[in-house]
């Protein structure tokens, strides 16, 4: 994953429509540039990398730092092209108020489209919006998803979340082609400009708290929820002097939070009954959310020695590199590849010479 710098910042207000109706002309003009020159799955490839799109953003004309650009283009993105979707075949579900309503809209243009790989679908969005609330408890509320697929059956999702604390917003981009499971380090990037020390299950280094974690829902759940009201009982004395099995004892971040153990109890046992082979499963079954997840990782840390990893995930990504090296040197050839797909974009949206001109000066701005 690629690393560089961006805030955003949380923003409020709506987009005029004037401008949003000229972000769909050129949107539109930007996507059948890129589908025709390389492909539809360069569009998800695209979409897929933060700074591209935060650069996107910036070529149609929305504010370049902040939150309402992902809503914003998203949105012009979407009806750009619904009406020359089955010519491009690129498929846009979902928004900001309409992020519940993705698995439907997928479901919807399975039974139209004939696409058998809807339900893969319908579960790839559903987990990428639970990945990113239950895995990654780093402060951010997700309140926008939105799925981008092909009719071949790839994806990808730009999904994100608030912080109304540090008043700013954090991006999260998936790509299936790229993924090699749900669970670990699935991201094709995440964008903040703020860092955090979130509880991070998405992690390598967290693999031995989810296996724990699974076990503990499977084969032990009476002594995990004992286990967890022993903690709870302690936390506010010394957690050292709880019997920990000859365990290494780790440091854990006790939350000062009550878990309501009747709750947890009922949502434990119809988890057992489900049996689930493995974490990604567990995960996925109903019910299972933030807290649960919180409560088990913090007794297979405490009790089992099993620490997770608390490192930010937020990766603060460049489409191109620096000048400084860092993360690489840019290559002269990509710069060229991505100014010209969008210059030419920019050429095939039916708007003024002026809007065009403004759009280029943008364009050149952006990648300056």
């Amino acid at each position: 994953m690629k690393t560089g710098i961006a805030t955003v910042p949380l923003d409020y207000g709506r987009c005029p429509p004037w401008l949003f109706e000229r972000m769909k002309r050129l949107s539109r003009g930007i996507i059948i540039a890129i589908t025709e020159e390389l492909g539809e799955e360069e569009v998800l490839k695209r979409f897929s990398d933060p700074v591209w799109f935060q650069s996107l953003g910036c070529v149609i004309g929305f504010d370049w730092n902040s939150s309402g650009l992902t809503t914003t283009t998203l949105g012009a993105v979407k009806v750009a092209l619904f009406d020359i979707q089955d010519r491009l075949g690129i498929y846009v579900c979902g928004g900001k108020r309409t992020s519940r309503e993705t698995p439907k809209e997928i479901e919807a243009y399975g039974i139209s489209r004939g696409f058998s790989f809807a339900p893969q679908l319908i579960y790839a969005s559903k987990m990428a919006a639970k990945i990113d609330s239950s895995l990654i408890q780093d402060g951010y509320q997700i309140y926008q998803h939105n799925f981008l697929f092909t009719k071949s059956g790839k994806w990808t999702v730009v999904q994100q979340g608030l912080n109304t604390k540090n008043q700013t917003a954090r991006r999260y981009h998936w790509l299936s082609p790229k993924m090699k499971d749900f669970i670990e380090e699935p991201h094709s990037g995440i964008i903040s400009g703020a860092k955090v020390k979130p509880l991070n299950l998405t992690a390598k280094e967290s693999s031995k708290n989810r296996e724990i974690s699974t076990k503990l829902v499977k084969e032990k759940s009476k002594k995990f929820l004992k286990d967890l009201n022993l903690i709870q009982a302690k936390k506010s004395k010394n957690l050292t002097t709880m019997q920990l099995q000859d365990k290494e004892f780790y440091w854990h971040p006790v939350v000062e939070e009550k878990f309501d153990l009747k709750r947890l109890e009922k949502t434990v046992f119809s988890a057992k009954e489900q049996s689930p082979e493995n974490f990604e499963k567990l995960l996925a079954l109903k019910g299972i959310g933030p807290k649960t997840i919180r409560a088990l990782s913090l007794v297979a840390e405490i009790i089992y020695g099993s620490r997770p990893s608390y490192q930010d995930p937020a990766r603060y990504s460049f489409a191109h590199g620096g000048k400084d090296g860092t993360p690489y040197f840019p290559k002269p050839e990509e710069l060229d590849l991505t100014i010209k797909l969008l210059e030419k974009g920019i050429q095939k949206s039916k708007v003024s010479l002026r809007e065009k001109t403004e759009a280029q000066k943008r364009l050149t701005k952006s990648f300056s």
